[in-house]
């Protein structure tokens, strides 16, 4: 699909209907949405591109350019989109979870608590900020408890919502533990909701998957006993 086509398609959509779906959190996949080519243009051109085109916003918006404080904001935007808060779409920065033989048969479930998650709203390009706790039970392998934070990070930095992050993460601890029996927990406040819309700032979202051994339900209270604990005391 050209790009032309691709623009025109996301543009052809009524406003009101638009603004529904936003507000409902609608996700079509699992997998995130990428064309093709996604890769075929490098960081740098991207950069080029994006810059360009977040200047046509912010002079569509009014917005003088030639300010000392302002002109400098389109390349640093860009810069930020590709390499740091959606860098996550790149495959190239995927972890690799190094699986190492539970040689001392550790058959518990190993916890891994408040990892930090931020992470962009994809309907609203507005940051979701929060929480995730991810546990697992050794099936014969483990992997270094940072890889799971990496894990998480990588996931977050992309347009998510917080359903389809949730997934991507029990999924990608299924396959680099080699076990079904992982539980992740995320609870997050998102931006989309807390400045703009109804404008709350004290709600949250919670979502869950328990996977394996985790479904039922003294694990899932073990867990949730666990990320409730408090860690200064120990």
């Amino acid at each position: 699909m050209s790009k032309e086509k691709n623009v025109a398609d996301a543009l052809d959509i009524d406003s009101s209907l638009a603004e529904e779906m936003g507000d409902d959190h609608v996700s079509t996949s699992v997998v995130t949405p990428l064309r093709t080519d996604a890769f075929e243009l490098s960081e740098s051109e991207k950069i080029e591109l994006i810059e360009e085109q977040f200047a046509n916003i912010m002079h569509t918006l009014g917005l003088d350019l030639n300010d000392e404080s302002l002109k400098g904001t389109p390349h640093r935007v860009a810069k930020m989109y590709v390499k740091e808060i959606f860098n996550g779409l790149n495959p190239d920065n995927k972890p690799t979870a190094r699986k190492f033989g539970n040689k001392y048969k550790y058959d518990d479930m190993v916890v891994v608590k408040d990892i930090n998650v931020t992470s962009f709203c994809e309907h609203h390009f507005l940051p979701f900020i929060g929480k995730a706790h991810v546990a697992y039970i050794s099936s014969g392998k483990v992997i270094g408890l940072s890889k799971i934070n990496r894990i998480v990070d990588y996931f977050a930095r992309r347009p998510q919502v917080q359903e389809r992050l949730t997934l991507q993460i029990a999924d990608e601890m299924n396959e680099a533990l080699e076990t079904e029996d992982v539980a992740v927990f995320i609870d997050c406040k998102h931006l989309c909701v807390s400045t703009r819309g109804i404008k709350d700032r004290e709600s949250s979202t919670v979502t869950t998957q328990y996977r394996g051994k985790f479904q039922t339900k003294k694990a899932q209270q073990r867990f949730i006993d666990y990320i409730h604990s408090n860690s200064s005391e120990v």
